[in-house]
């Protein structure tokens, strides 16, 4: 990727591919004889961004989730994770202008697997599969230092607040939705809307849409009181690393050896992560055979709710499809047949000067809303299916006796370590 160009020089720069654009244009015409031998030189496309650097993104990651792993398990500190989260938001933030980044590659991966056509870039692939692997073993050390869209939001966290539990867990299905839809649309070639909507990639860049530097500051300014607000109920890959990390064999705890039982650390964190102790009531027999009921009843509306939600998507796959650019076209050009001659309309002389035919375009827009058939089956299903495990999980509860993280929920960040008053006890002992 290109570095940025101070603002005089990128108008400067813009100015001439416009004059060069315009003397394009006049092209059209016979060129003139000339009697001095000049020759026009063929354009050229710009080199790509070279390899090796690429690679040596690949190795930085690499290298900051093995120092943030080792931080958050082994050293346990809370400072080495704020450097190196700093690291992260200068060097994958602003110097590389937040691309790649492992949010985002989740769209080329789908359209990989579902466009033979496309092949993904050895480099994306390993963005994508990196923290996810480091989530299975060592939990979600990817967002306590390597992802600049978490470190940029971690640093503004000035008086957090904690909302009502019910709200927390509503909003936390949102980025479960926003997944499945970014799939969806990837998959059928329509749209990268994690990339295009990402809330601080403008300020990373220093230039964007109006709309979306505004978007960014204001999470910015949210998340001083409801801290990581992107990260907590739109990030849609916070939802595979959720699940990744609840398996995790090694994770960050509160403390380094047995708990005293001080609950200093109970209200530490600012994400609402940690998990108190289970009472005793939840082992009385009442109470038992309640959530027993409650738990059958959750396991059948698993399928049910399931087959509800694929139902409903396949139904809404008419107004998902209009996203799709020919889709789009082609009802447009269906409904307002005079449209094909106005030669203000942009997307209709790119389609005439592509050289297509209107009949080709309807073959393509229904082949396209097939393809959103099938997907909105799946992506219903898939929302559905959640739901259900969402709900059965209410009531399951695992033995707890002391303050722990949430496996999927905590961001390693190591806030609540500093809390605790035990010491790590010395080795050999």
């Amino acid at each position: 990727m290109i570095k940025k160009i101070p603002t005089r020089i990128f108008v400067f720069f813009l100015f001439l591919v416009m004059v060069g654009n315009f003397m394009q244009a006049q092209q059209r015409f016979p060129k003139p004889e000339f009697e001095t031998g000049y020759v026009q030189p063929s354009p050229t496309t710009p080199e790509p961004r070279s390899i090796a650097l690429e690679y040596f993104d690949v190795a930085v990651l690499l290298a900051v989730l093995s120092l943030a792993s080792w931080l958050a398990i082994r050293k346990r500190s809370r400072r080495g994770l704020l450097w190196i989260s700093i690291f992260s938001l200068v060097y994958f933030g602003f110097y590389r202008d937040g691309c790649i980044c492992s949010i985002g590659a989740i769209q080329n991966v789908a359209l990989s697997i579902f466009d033979p056509t496309y092949a993904i870039s050895i480099t994306a692939l390993l963005f994508f599969l990196l923290p996810l692997l480091f989530a299975l073993f060592f939990g979600r050390t990817f967002c306590a230092a390597a992802c600049p869209l978490g470190a940029i939001q971690d640093l503004l966290v000035i008086h957090p607040i904690s909302l009502p539990s019910w709200i927390r867990k509503t909003l936390g299905f949102i980025p479960v939705i926003y997944l499945g839809l970014a799939v969806l649309l990837a998959a059928t070639g329509s749209d990268f809307i994690i990339c295009r909507y990402d809330p601080f990639v403008g300020i990373f860049r220093m230039d964007g849409p109006f709309l979306m530097i505004f978007l960014g500051i204001t999470f910015l300014l949210l998340g001083m009181f409801y801290a990581r607000p992107y990260c907590r109920v739109f990030c849609p890959y916070g939802v595979l690393l959720s699940w990744m990390s609840k398996f995790s064999k090694w994770h960050m705890t509160i403390t380094p050896s047995a708990c005293i039982k001080c609950k200093l650390c109970k209200d530490s964190c600012p994400f609402d992560t940690i998990e108190k102790p289970v009472e005793q009531e939840y082992r009385i027999p009442e109470v038992s055979r309640k959530n027993l009921r409650r738990f059958i009843l959750y396991i059948g509306l698993i399928p049910l709710l399931t087959l509800l939600g694929g139902w409903i998507g396949s139904r809404s796959h008419i107004y998902l499809s209009r996203v799709h650019p020919d889709v789009y076209l082609a009802e447009l050009i269906i409904t307002n047949p005079e449209l094909k001659e106005d030669e203000a309309n942009l997307d209709i002389q790119a389609f005439l000067e592509a050289g297509k035919s209107f009949e080709q375009l309807v073959e393509e827009a229904v082949v396209i809303r097939s393809k959103f058939k099938k997907g909105g089956w799946a992506l219903g299903g898939f929302i559905g299916l959640v739901l259900g495990i969402t709900l059965m999980n209410q009531v399951v509860f695992r033995r707890r006796e002391d303050y722990e993280p949430h496996k999927g929920d905590c961001f390693s960040c190591g806030r609540c370590m500093d809390y605790c008053p035990v010491e790590r006890p010395l080795r050999g002992k």
